[in-house]
């Protein structure tokens, strides 16, 4: 409900209400009547001032109103296409922040696979800096995006997938004439694009995992020249199927991982705007995307260790998925699904928060530059 009609009479009655504000000594009191006169809710209060319903002006000075911290929500919400796009760019924003923890999680993973033998000659990794370190020193800089190509391509099929269809699939699992969207048809439009956009961006991610393992080999043993050359190396010596190794395990995490993170973001912004603890806008962006990184992590840990160590394996060396998951519990132990975590932890929390914060700043620049 509006507590003033637009134009001319709101600005009249907010002269007033300062005009009275203004006098020495009745602050409290001049501010108290009038409002009480026009508004049937008194004492309804927010951070950025008094207001009678949700589409309220405020009515406090602008310099004591909360900060607006990037661009203001669109009063028309954006569309798929815009949804979809702008998922694709931000996955591309993020992993381009982010790569060289990617990587450095992918060595830590992999290190002391069976079939890269721990000899006096073998690269040992000993934490993140420290792999990033250690890769700056034996391969250049330019190791730390090895890969970068296949992983800006998988992100813009797979984040545009995954996150950006995945407000239009919650609307379709939430039951016609609900109030509000529950928890079930959030988990299952996670899983659900998550799922497809495995299906379809598999082939870059088995060439992003083998690129950024390419270095852990000794140089002889590099596999590819390049992008292309792994697509065709990988299709012509495995087949067409090793594009898509690894796709079950894959499909799993990401499956947990969507519910972690994008079921998590949801339930987190959500909380915080409907308790008024925070505005929508990129504070509330960053707290959402940080805690939902780290569920993420705790929960999709060990599947992406297994799905690494598949995905970057030579033909023979695992029968299945299965195989692989029991010849690391074996050789490592449970400790060994958590391989990399501190990486994985910084790689996904930062990716997370860059990859929300452009999302939703993308999303509303899309917004105003069609309006």
């Amino acid at each position: 409900m509006e507590c003033f009609p637009q134009g001319h009479m709101e600005r009249s009655l907010q002269s007033q209400w300062w005009s009275r504000v203004q006098q020495p000594g009745q602050q409290g009191h001049g501010h108290q009547s009038l409002v009480t006169s026009f508004c049937l809710e008194p004492h309804r209060w927010s951070k950025g001032g008094f207001r009678c319903g949700p589409s309220s002006k405020s009515l406090l000075h602008p310099h004591t109103q909360a900060t607006m911290v990037g661009l203001k929500p669109p009063e028309v919400p954006p569309t798929a296409g815009v949804k979809f796009v702008s998922a694709g760019l931000a996955g591309c924003i993020a992993d381009l922040c982010t790569f060289p923890l990617d990587t450095a999680k992918v060595r830590l993973q992999i290190q002391g696979e069976v079939r890269i033998p721990r000899t006096v000659g073998a690269v040992e990794y000993r934490g993140v800096f420290g792999t990033l370190s250690t890769m700056v020193r034996m391969e250049g800089p330019r190791s730390l995006y090895s890969g970068l190509a296949a992983g800006l391509q998988r992100q813009m099929s797979f984040a545009s997938i995954r996150i950006g269809l995945y407000d239009s699939v919650k609307q379709l699992y939430t039951p016609k004439g609900a109030e509000s969207t529950g928890l079930a048809p959030r988990v299952l439009a996670g899983c659900t694009t998550g799922a497809v956009a495995v299906a379809c961006a598999q082939p870059t991610d088995v060439v992003k995992v083998r690129f950024q393992a390419n270095g852990a080999l000794l140089d002889g043993a590099r596999r590819y020249s390049g992008t292309v050359d792994a697509y065709r190396t990988i299709a012509r010596e495995e087949g067409v199927r090793g594009l898509w190794r690894g796709t079950l395990p894959n499909i799993a995490r990401n499956a947990i991982i969507n519910c972690g993170e994008l079921v998590t973001y949801d339930l987190i912004k959500d909380a915080l705007l409907r308790a008024q603890l925070m505005t929508d806008n990129v504070p509330c962006h960053f707290v959402a995307a940080f805690g939902a990184g780290f569920c993420a992590t705790v929960v999709a840990s060990p599947v992406d260790v297994v799905k690494t160590r598949y995905m970057n394996a030579g033909p023979g060396q695992y029968r299945n998925a299965l195989s692989c998951l029991l010849a690391l519990l074996m050789q490592d132990g449970l400790a060994g699904f958590y391989k990399g975590f501190v990486p994985s932890f910084l790689r996904l929390g930062s990716w997370n928060v860059v990859m929300f914060v452009s999302y939703e700043q993308l999303q509303r620049a899309a917004v105003l530059a069609c309006s």
